[in-house]
């Protein structure tokens, strides 16, 4: 009997194989039906799910913000391809929704940068404003990072001065990419790290001139575990794989988060403002004692409002208690329907709607809940912080502002 235990399991295994075949080929019935099948219905992909909610609630259907909006973060070159015809709709979409000025996060710091404020301001030089960004690779090859400008002994001397001509320029302020801690690299191939003593410099001389930094680190919590049946955001990371981080040869998300908030704890005379409710609006609790332990931090909620929304008692609380410290922003320019999404979020109580206007929940699948935030307080997001915190607002938006 022991010698035939051998070819005992070999009949085991082949019959699995034979059902799973037969499974694969010819359906379920050897293996019993689902009940929807049992019931005749047809199959449904997750990707074609598109429920319509029965709910019977009041709705609210806003047009414009309540008060004027400094959106602190949009992508004018990225996203409207520095067309001319396409700024000049958007200008409009703006005066429809009371929305007064935009900063846009796009100028490079060298010739590009008067590029693209040309671009904004030789017809609305009085509805916008811009942040710089860095080149870190300059004219290196992709694949070679050894021969990215970065590598040079002069970098960051070149970088500081190139920031205090972006001043002089018209920039308010420094934006980061989540590539720097996730893309850019060393000579060796290794991943700079966010942290850093190199880059002190930097920060220093924006803290000098006045200039606040908006770092973009890491991404949401769900884009850093596998991508399983027990992530809550795997439609979304089936269809873009390259967004999901859990790869061993990164660091992880409480790795970059704890750098940045090293460089915040080490220069605190230079305004950081964390995009993406500092990329943790899925965690509140933390980003309340992040603010708690750092003065000079800020956060913004641009494309957060599909976290900040699903937890409407957390985040209503957390508006209240960090109400001087959260600035509004977007990501756009967006679709109008999205903009009166975030109006609705803030400032109605309204209850289960989309966030977003895509037929399909395209960050999440699930819908969020109004804040209803009072006046005093919607007008410190909207803009009166904006105004505290970023170089030139305050100007700009004079005769907005009653």
């Amino acid at each position: 009997m022991i010698a035939s235990l051998p070819f005992f399991w070999r009949m085991i295994r082949m019959n699995a194989v034979m059902l799973t075949t037969l499974w694969v080929v010819f359906g379920s019935p050897l293996l019993g039906q689902t009940p929807a099948e049992k019931a005749g219905l047809p199959s449904l992909e997750l990707q074609e799910f598109r429920p319509k909610s029965m709910l019977q609630v009041p709705q609210t259907h806003l047009t414009h913000a309540k008060f004027p909006v400094v959106d602190v973060h949009t992508h004018l070159d990225y996203r409207l391809k520095s067309s001319r015809e396409r700024l000049d709709e958007f200008v409009k979409l703006m005066d429809r929704n009371q929305i007064a000025l935009c900063v846009s996060l796009d100028a490079k710091l060298g010739d590009e940068l008067t590029e693209h404020k040309t671009y904004l301001f030789e017809k609305y030089e009085n509805r916008f404003l811009f942040f710089v960004h860095i080149d870190w690779q300059g004219g290196g090859a992709a694949d070679q990072p050894e021969t990215w400008d970065c590598q040079r002994e002069d970098f960051v001397r070149r970088t500081v001065l190139a920031l205090r001509l972006a001043k002089q320029q018209g920039a308010q302020g420094l934006k980061l990419f989540k590539q720097f801690g996730l893309g850019y690299k060393n000579a060796d191939g290794s991943l700079l790290k966010i942290d850093d003593a190199r880059w002190d410099p930097i920060w220093q001389t924006c803290g000098a001139l006045g200039m606040p930094v908006l770092m973009h680190t890491a991404d949401p919590a769900a884009f850093f575990l596998p991508i399983d049946k027990t992530n809550e955001r795997w439609e979304e990371l089936s269809r873009h794989p390259d967004w999901s981080f859990h790869r061993p040869e990164l660091p992880s998300r409480a790795e970059l988060l704890a750098a940045r908030n090293r460089i915040i704890q080490r220069h605190p005379e230079t305004t950081f403002i964390g995009a993406h409710v500092a990329n943790c609006a899925e965690d509140l609790q933390q980003v309340s004692g992040w603010l708690d332990q750092y003065p000079n931090l800020y956060v913004e909620i641009a494309s957060r409002i599909s976290e900040l929304g699903r937890q409407p008692y957390s985040a209503k609380r957390f508006f209240l208690a960090y109400q001087d410290r959260i600035l509004f922003g977007t990501d756009g320019p967006w679709p109008e329907e999205r903009y009166g999404l975030y109006w609705r979020f803030l400032e109605t109580e309204d209850e289960y709607f989309r966030y977003s206007e895509k037929p399909f929940p395209p960050q999440g699948f699930w819908q969020i809940y109004g804040l209803g935030l009072p006046d005093q307080i919607l007008r410190k997001i909207y803009f009166e912080n904006a105004a505290r915190v970023i170089p030139g607002v305050r100007e700009k938006l004079a005769d907005s502002v009653e």
